[in-house]
């Protein structure tokens, strides 16, 4: 018999190595055809999107994250939403997507047009990567030993999908804010990858702080977190934190319009320290120096002598206080309001007060599911008012810290301290978190307050309080120009730099009041916050200048 592997005649192959070469050739064809029906799959089924340059217009087809619920189970979806996390269990892969404040859990499994290569793209996505994602939403699935059942209700039936055993369940995706559907992923495109390594992980970043007494867990530090700012405001409780700080704004500024009150915008560059201290960020302003608004004092006032006759401002204001605590920053935001008045102070002293009663209202009744989402984080009591508020008199505060024990004299300004425990003993009294303390020491106050006419060791004015802290501070104004300059040289500022200021009197002003809110400090105290950097959403402090 002859030897296949030597050649029968000339120079040719033998046919058992154009058998081998005829076999590769075939596995070749196989290989690069699965090839192809792999990339078209990964083509219609998942992939890296191009970067979107707006190269064309397409009608949206996505739901937000948040209206996905039972309404919508059996259908199919798509939404766009970072990846939260993600966990690979053999031929399929479990994966939460995060939009804002809301979670849903996603399932990949194999099958007939999902190939393993694609259950491995999924896993190898990185976190806080956008995606999006096309689904069924179907009720919440569960496993019974190694058997996935996907449990669906369609004309009040229930259906079990690859079964062979079936076992009922209540539960719910209890990591979710989505709890009662879950979306059975069959697309799944990359919008806008986020690199591998993560400063912070937003899971550590959103666990609660009593969750772990023992101190096991990863806890993100404060600096980790205004360091990292971007990723930080991605956490459920600073989104809730943030849109509950904007209905602060909202409720201000329709509870001030309904009273007819006039928005007016004013200058943050000035000639002169509108408070009158030292406090100021000073700077050039081409050949003359200028500074930083302390606050919109003076141009409020300056409205009201041009006949607005009542006002209100949003704005940034300043201070240069070297104040490493957790209620100062150098930069907030001011909501600021002046009116005139007919014959007393009270008259804005109560517009004030009752509008503070309509914020609280409102935050209460409006935004509750922002107030639960930052208490499963940071837990407090619920915030409590009175209607109409409580108002005492400075000496009456007094009073009552001399009969609790405390030193100090009558005309002495409240200290930190002092400020705290006079809030608790009103709350312990009165059953409120806020009040209004009314007839400062003229002393304590700026030079622009009106004395009282009764007692010039008094004046004219008040501030109001929350949870103990102070929150607003205010008074009537002395629309007399040249009481106003009696009133500026005790104070030792040179009046030639707030002549415009004093010359606005001059042609005959209303009395008017008014006061200022520190916006972060108002959503801190409401909230139970322990620090104002929490509701700041990029703090200024004497140490932090970024981002």
């Amino acid at each position: 018999m002859a030897n296949e592997n030597i050649p029968s005649s000339g120079d040719g192959p033998s046919k058992n190595a154009l058998k081998k070469a005829q076999k590769a050739a075939e596995k070749a064809a196989k290989k690069a055809e699965h090839k192809a029906q792999n990339a078209a799959a990964r083509e219609d089924l998942y992939g890296n999107l191009p970067m979107n340059r707006s190269q064309e217009k397409r009608p949206v087809t996505h739901v937000p994250l948040k209206d996905i619920g039972r309404n919508l189970s059996n259908q199919t979806v798509t939404v766009r939403a970072r990846l939260h996390t993600s966990r690979g269990k053999g031929k399929q892969v479990f994966f939460i997507l995060r939009s804002q404040a809301s979670t849903v859990q996603c399932v990949l499994c194999v099958g007939e047009k999902v190939s393993k290569q694609m259950v491995k793209f999924v896993c190898n996505i990185t976190k806080e990567s956008i995606i999006d994602v096309e689904g069924k939403l179907c009720f919440y699935s569960i496993y019974t030993g190694s058997v996935y059942i996907s449990v669906q209700f369609y004309e009040k039936k229930v259906i079990f999908k690859c079964v062979d055993q079936i076992v009922a369940t209540d539960q719910k995706v209890e990591s979710c804010s989505i709890q009662d559907v879950e979306l059975h992923a069959t697309k799944v495109f990359v919008v806008s990858a986020s690199l591998p390594r993560l400063p912070l992980q937003i899971e550590d970043a959103m666990r609660p702080e009593d969750d772990d007494p023992e101190g096991l867990q990863i806890k993100v530090n404060q600096d980790t977190r205004l360091d990292n700012r971007i990723l930080d405001l991605r956490t459920p409780t600073n989104q809730a934190i943030f849109r509950l700080e904007g209905g602060v704004c909202h409720l201000f500024r329709e509870a001030l319009r309904a009273q007819n009150f006039v928005e007016v915008m004013t200058p943050k560059l000035i000639s002169a320290a509108s408070e009158g201290g030292a406090n100021v960020f000073g700077m050039r302003y081409f050949d003359k120096d200028a500074f930083l608004a302390q606050s919109p004092q003076l141009y409020k006032q300056m409205a009201i002598a041009g006949d607005f006759g009542k006002v209100f401002t949003i704005g940034p204001v300043f201070r240069a206080e070297n104040s490493n605590t957790h209620r100062h920053l150098t930069e907030f935001v001011g909501l600021d309001l002046e009116m005139a008045f007919t014959h007393h102070y009270h008259e804005a002293l109560n517009t004030i007060g009752n509008m503070f009663t309509e914020i609280f209202r409102g935050l209460r009744d409006n935004y509750a599911d922002e107030i639960a989402a930052v208490n499963k984080q940071f837990p407090a009591e619920p915030f409590k008012f009175l209607d109409p508020p409580l108002i005492l008199e400075y000496r009456e505060g007094v009073a009552m810290l001399k009969e609790a024990g405390i030193e100090m004299e009558e005309t002495e300004d409240l200290s930190t301290p002092n400020e705290k425990f006079l809030g608790r003993l009103v709350k312990a009294k009165y059953d409120t978190d806020f009040y209004i303390l009314d007839k400062f020491p003229l002393a304590v106050r700026p030079f622009y307050t009106m004395p009282d006419p009764n007692d010039p060791k008094w004046s004219n004015s008040y501030d109001m309080f929350m949870r103990g802290e102070e929150i607003l501070s205010g008074a009537q104004r002395i629309h007399d120009a040249d009481f106003l300059v009696e009133r500026a040289k005790a104070h030792n500022i040179p009046i030639h730099t707030i002549q415009s200021y004093i010359d606005s009197f001059k042609y005959g002003c209303p009395p008017h009041a008014g006061g200022g809110i520190g916006l972060e400090r108002v959503t801190m105290l409401y909230l139970g916050l322990d620090n104002i950097r929490k509701s700041s959403m990029f703090p200024r402090d004497p140490k932090r200048l970024t981002p």
